[in-house]
């Protein structure tokens, strides 16, 4: 053992023991029959304060995790990643001294487990089980972060044989706070609105903690759903790990409701996705009864296979499903603070904690105890996963887009992550009308150990065994990127066709176009950063016009919709200066920037016709706050901010009666209630000349209001006949559109879909908001088809409601407009596809002629 100089340590730190009204020793929480080494400190030795006193702050958690592995020969730690507020993510590994001495021979011989061509030759009795132990991926759900503690204290400090045994037999890693960003914002308000004699009525503001609230990271995502996407640093830090090492076991400690007990899984059979393998199922059923039996000796009360599922692979036990390991869900009932009042009596935080770490160590025993059947799982995953991809009808996936290479970047990017094997085409060729080349597609063969997740990624699938479903039911990754794709069968796929294969990914080149202009520069729409381009122009004060129709120069390059055009003259900044900022943005935005020689186009329209018109830059007021979807708005907040450099003014709804609303041109309502703020003040605002860009429930807010003139599908009420109440809630639940994909109709030449250059786009549904078709043509600019089902499950009620409706409604209201969005077009910050209809609708909403929208009543 190392070094262990407890109480100068404590010292050291400066920390001295908090007075408080609990006093819980560490005896409540360990197992009875174990000795600890008295020289390894207690976290109250380091942190201050015994376990469930207080909430620990991520700070806390990182120093306590840093000591701890200083300490004891049993610990490593290593540094995954930094959070959007540049905290730390840690993950420990735990083992035996003896096995950390050759970690990189165990990690390198176990990750053969997951390689068909290797694992039959692995000798299994001998090798460790690896165990990945996650807390806390929601901020406000501490009990698992807070479990850490004692988990790593146990590991460290605890004394005998049988602990000597499972960490000769298991590799621990233990990621102590998913989510230290949430977690630090909700430990800093219960821990500041805590008494000292604990008040248990729900009532208390420490139960209420103000919004967003901390299940969330910076930016105000579920992190629990990021598994998939990849979209933030949290998440991709912790992925390299997770295939660094291939554990086969992981668990995902969370909270649920405080009139609640303690879940298990698995979860509800009939709901698990097809692609998971039935013998990870019956795995789960067999490491429950060791949680069952740990359960039933504290007393606690529990329940298994209701309520939770295993479907969506972007959640955090569902992932490890379809990677040969076997993900656990556990939820506590959550106390919200340090005890509250519930139907079960005075729910304390020191319960919640006890409850994680029991299972915690009930994972650990079987773990231990199954290791060999759980290393044969591994192999047999990927053994049986490869032999059925080279039955499997589909051979490739193809993706790619001509006009936009960025788009393609980052799915593959994405893919690469999921260390899936990703090529370019060897050569062109085409399918259909589309054309892939070794320039602009992606190829991903499907016979590969990862074949499970491919299909996962890319299928289609609209039947489904259940109806119900905890999460989203689609998520096809082509589909939500908008790229031209295809699945390659035998007949137009074969190995020869596959070309370099991508070992890193790299971000498209951008360029200008032609020598230095003294005349004017454009570029084109498409790129998906062609926003970000512009706004870095219009920072720099540039002025910018944008193309309304189509144009063609002397070289025979046509130039569609959208186009934005640079003039040399009437800058602030010379041409050799202009020349130099050109090429950075064209650069860093992969574009390409034409330099323009004369403004006399041969065909469409010339550089100085009326129809270039001027743009001005968005000046963004984003409401937030009490009765916003957190979720909603942080996506919108996200993309402008951490992608496309764009500075939005985050305003809470309480606020915007009182601030002067002249300075900003664009406001935008996530989906909410904005029940709060004057709709007399919003109509005026928007008479004035702004743009109202409204997602979801904020619609409706501006339908009931008649800030514009939207209409929303009414549903029927017929009676019903009698029906079971048994089946009342499943009924209901199959209502719900959880989350699918449809296709839309664009029309191309709109300023809201500059930039497409394909009519038909898949877009996400996730509510039962359904808006009429306008009366004018030209309000709909994009709409719902008459077959719109692309992937994903909706009840036949709910699909004929979404034929033929609209899916975005312009209104003209005064000399502004108002913008409706149904949908959420940046959901999970994946949906590349249609972030652009949210951009357009910020840069040219402006444009968009007041004739060509629905005009508002006169009565409005």
């Amino acid at each position: 053992m190392k070094n262990f100089k407890a109480f100068a340590v404590a010292a050291m730190l400066g920390l001295s023991q908090l007075a408080t009204a609990q006093q819980t020793e560490l005896s409540y929480y360990l197992p009875q029959s174990v000795q600890y080494n008295k020289a390894v400190p207690t976290p109250k030795e380091i942190l201050g304060y015994n376990v469930g006193e207080w909430h620990v702050s991520h700070d806390q958690l990182a120093m306590y995790m840093r000591q701890m592995a200083q300490l004891s020969d049993r610990i490593t730690i290593t540094e995954y990643g930094r959070t959007h507020e540049n905290r730390p993510l840690y993950l420990l590994t735990v083992t035996s001294p003896e096995n950390h001495k050759n970690i990189e021979a165990i990690k390198a011989n176990h990750k053969k487990l997951t390689n068909p061509s290797e694992s039959g030759s692995l000798n299994i009795k001998d090798m460790p089980a690896v165990v990945w132990m996650g807390y806390s991926v929601h901020g406000n759900e501490p009990s698992g972060s807070n479990a850490s503690l004692l988990s790593v204290y146990h590991l460290a400090a605890a004394q005998g044989p049988e602990i000597e045994k499972l960490l000769k037999e298991t590799v621990i890693l233990i990621d102590p706070s998913i989510n230290p960003d949430g977690l630090n914002r909700f430990a800093s308000w219960v821990n500041s609105h805590r008494s000292k004699n604990l008040i248990t009525d729900s009532n208390s503001a420490e139960f209420e903690e103000a919004w967003p609230r901390g299940r969330t990271n910076h930016y105000w995502f579920d992190l629990n759903r990021d598994w998939l996407p990849l979209q933030h640093p949290e998440s991709r830090g912790r992925l390299a790990k997770f295939h660094e090492w291939k554990p086969n076991v992981l668990t995902d400690h969370h909270e649920m409701g405080t009139n609640a007990t303690f879940f298990f899984q698995p979860g509800i059979p009939s709901r698990n996705h097809p692609l998971s393998p039935e013998n990870g199922f019956k795995l789960t059923q067999k490491i429950g009864t060791y949680h069952a039996k740990a359960l039933d000796k504290i007393g606690s009360f529990y329940y298994t296979e209701e309520s939770y599922d295993d479907f969506y692979y972007g959640k955090g036990s569902t992932y490890p499903d379809v990677n040969g390991s076997v993900g656990i869900l556990f939820e506590q009932a959550s106390s919200r603070g340090h005890a509250q009042e519930s139907v079960n009596g005075v729910l304390s935080f020191p319960f919640t904690i006890r409850n994680q770490f029991t299972t915690t160590l009930s994972t650990l025993e079987a773990a231990q105890a199954m290791r060999e059947e759980l290393l044969a799982h591994q192999r047999d995953f990927y053994k049986e996963a490869y032999n059925d991809s080279k039955k499997a009808p589909v051979k490739a996936y193809v993706f790619g887009s001509e006009q936009d290479k960025a788009r393609a970047y980052h799915l593959a990017e994405i893919i690469k992550q999921h260390q899936i094997e990703v090529y370019r085409p060897k050569e062109s060729f085409k399918i259909g009308n589309t054309t892939y080349t070794p320039e602009n597609a992606y190829i991903v063969p499907t016979e590969q150990p990862q074949y499970k997740l491919i299909e996962g990624m890319f299928e289609k699938r609209t039947k489904f065994q259940d109806s119900l479903f905890y999460d989203i039911s689609a998520w096809t990754f082509p589909l939500a990127f908008d790229l031209d794709h295809e699945a390659l069968s035998s007949k137009n796929f074969k190995s020869n066709q596959l070309g370099q294969k991508v070992e890193n990914v790299t971000f498209p080149k951008g360029e200008i176009v032609g020598e230095k202009s003294n005349y004017a520069y454009v570029f084109e729409w498409h790129g998906y950063y062609a926003p970000r381009a512009l706004n870095t122009l219009m920072e720099r004060g540039i002025v910018t016009r944008v193309a309304t129709d189509k144009f063609t120069t002397g070289n025979g390059k046509q130039f569609d919709y959208g186009t934005i055009l640079i003039p040399v003259t009437g800058q602030p900044v010379n041409a050799d200066e202009l020349h130099k900022i050109l090429q950075q943005v064209a650069s860093a935005n992969a574009l390409q920037i034409h330099a323009m020689a004369t403004g006399f186009t041969p065909q469409g329209i010339k550089l100085g016709s009326p129809m270039m018109t001027s743009l001005q830059q968005p000046k963004i007021l984003m409401l937030i706050g009490d009765g916003v979807n957190s979720n909603d708005v942080g996506e919108a907040w996200h993309l402008l901010d951490e992608r496309f450099n764009m500075k939005p003014t985050l305003v809470t709804t309480d606020r915007f009666n009182r601030i002067g609303l002249n300075k900003y041109n664009v406001i935008v309502m996530a989906d909410g209630n904005y029940n709060n703020i004057s709709k007399d003040r919003m109509r005026s605002w928007v008479q004035q000349g702004g743009t109202v860009v409204g997602m979801g429930d904020a619609v409706r807010w501006l339908a009931d209001n008649g800030i514009g003139n939207i209409t929303i599908k009414k549903s029927g009420n017929g009676t019903s006949p009698q029906k079971p109440y048994a089946d009342m809630s499943n009924e209901a639940g199959a209502q719900v559109i959880g989350g699918a994909i449809f296709e839309t109709k664009l029309d191309l030449t709109h300023p809201l879909a500059y930039g497409y250059t394909d009519a038909q786009m898949p877009i996400f549904r996730s509510n039962t908001l359904f808006l009429e078709r306008s009366k004018s043509p030209y309000a709909n600019p994009v709409m719902y088809t008459s077959n719109p089902l692309m992937a994903g499950y909706i009840s036949k009620p709910n699909l004929q409601q979404v034929k033929n409706s609209a899916a975005v409604d312009v209104s003209a209201v005064g000399a502004g407009k108002v913008i409706a969005m149904p949908d959420n077009p940046n959901f999970r910050a994946f949906w590349y596809g249609t972030n652009k209809l949210f951009l357009n609708s910020i840069f040219f909403g402006q444009i968009i002629s007041g004739s060509s929208a629905r005009a508002e009543d006169a009565h409005n």
